[in-house]
């Protein structure tokens, strides 16, 4: 299974979610990220927080959907659209989920506090992951509006570990629809 992890600049939370997803999933799965205007450079603390948690980072690198090695089975878009961020829609046939998180590369203030943020969107990413790899999958495999459903579900968990747990969801805003981008 392909898994596309989508948002604009592709610098930071797609690049995060990527790592994280290759590191944890089984063989025969593979994250991808992608930005719909990438900015060219990972962010150096989305970097600098994969070595601290022992996650490979070859091969991330911020990239453009025009150009995937791969057709994506489910495409994951991480915007904030709450924040009113503008979340890409990818138009492509595929199964499409968001699961949004704050931009950490907008956070100001102490390098601990930029650094805290990072960390949040990184384990508010792996809680879901890590949700999205114990789905019985070869079940909802033949059945993707429940698939869809699972997907949207864990769009709402929040934290990691002990500390998970579920907030509504974002409203659809002009930013987005709740259509082609989720």
């Amino acid at each position: 299974m392909n898994v596309l992890f989508l948002c604009t600049g592709n610098s930071c939370r797609s690049i995060l979610a990527e790592a994280c997803f290759n590191h944890l999933a089984p063989a025969g799965w593979r994250a991808l990220s992608a930005g719909s205007q990438p900015t060219g450079q990972v962010h150096p603390r989305a970097l600098a927080l994969l070595a601290r948690e022992g996650i490979a980072a070859q091969g991330c690198h911020s990239k453009s959907w025009d150009n995937l090695p791969a057709v994506p089975d489910v495409v994951v878009t991480v915007c904030a659209s709450a924040a009113g961020e503008t979340c890409p829609a990818y138009l492509g046939p595929v199964l499409r989920a968001h699961w949004g998180v704050d931009d950490p590369a907008h956070a100001t203030g102490t390098h601990a506090q930029m650094d805290a943020a990072f960390l949040a969107a990184y384990r508010t990413l792996r809680a879901r992951i890590e949700a999205f790899l114990v789905l019985p999958l070869e079940d909802l495999k033949t059945d993707p509006a429940r698939l869809k459903a699972e997907l949207d579900r864990i769009g709402t968990l929040v934290g990691g570990g002990a500390a998970l747990a579920t907030v509504e969801p974002q409203s659809a805003s002009a930013s987005c629809s709740g259509g082609a981008c989720c």
